[in-house]
């Protein structure tokens, strides 16, 4: 996967902002919470870690996918694996 060695350290960034907007959430509701704050958050995350899926998505079939010089068997092969793995995560 050498976009996702390529993106590594815009990754990580990623990344870590994520786990800081969850630390965060777990500290406000250890506190007396506020609905809408709690909402508000989670609802930050979710964006975060829908803007890592994208990222990762979209270099994935630029990179793999829209390669020239699949076969017709890997490429049914690589649209199979990302069909499973989208239709997991839009469970």
């Amino acid at each position: 996967m050498a976009h996702i060695e390529k993106n590594k350290t815009a990754l990580l960034t990623r990344i870590k902002k994520i786990r800081g907007q969850t630390n965060a959430l777990e500290r406000a509701l250890e506190q007396e919470p506020d609905c809408i704050a709690i909402l508000q958050q989670v609802a930050a995350i979710r964006g975060a870690v829908n803007g890592l899926m994208n990222k990762i998505l979209e270099d994935h079939i630029r990179l793999h996918i829209g390669q020239a010089d699949m076969s017709d068997e890997q490429r049914a092969d690589e649209n199979e694996a990302l069909i499973l793995i989208l239709k997991s995560y839009l469970k």
